[in-house]
């Protein structure tokens, strides 16, 4: 019973914020509450304070003892829905796949995948040393177990 109504309001605070979208959500047994969200744009603590306003304001305390938590989804955070990718156009990523790991720069996103590229120190096709090449890699969203955005300092 509480699921479903934190989950109708929750739906209906996302629809008046049309940036942000849901990463995760659960109620516990002992009814603790956990949001998690994104942004196309990221999110910011208002964000975070209209979400949980417009879901704590409506339920009733007598009814339901719960706690309530909503955050943002952090910056080491795996990347889980392909929304998510469309914002980290141009930074350095890492993309696991069942068979090889991956670390680009996310040049594309299409309905179905991405694209990695980067550049590696390949021999020469002729004669001796080294030249610098580009590489790009395709991975559909279906083959990636895991992607990260890779921070930099």
């Amino acid at each position: 019973m509480l699921k479903e109504k934190v989950t109708a309001l929750l739906e209906e605070a996302l629809a008046s914020e049309p940036s942000l979208f849901l990463i995760d959500f659960s109620v516990s047994p002992d009814h603790a509450i956990k949001v998690v969200l994104d942004g196309d744009v990221g999110v910011n603590l208002q964000d975070c304070m209209k979400i949980s306003r417009a879901i704590e304001h409506n339920l009733d305390r007598e009814a339901y003892d719960f706690s309530l938590e909503v955050t943002s989804s952090g910056a080491a955070a795996p990347l889980v829905m392909p929304r998510q990718y469309r914002k980290n156009i141009g930074r350095t990523i890492s993309v696991r796949t069942m068979e090889e790991s991956y670390e680009g720069n996310l040049a594309e996103i299409s309905d179905t995948g991405i694209v990695l590229a980067w550049k590696a120190r390949e021999p020469k096709p002729v004669g001796k040393g080294k030249t610098t090449v580009q590489k790009k890699k395709e991975i559909n969203f279906s083959e990636i177990k895991e992607a990260k955005v890779m921070l930099k300092f």
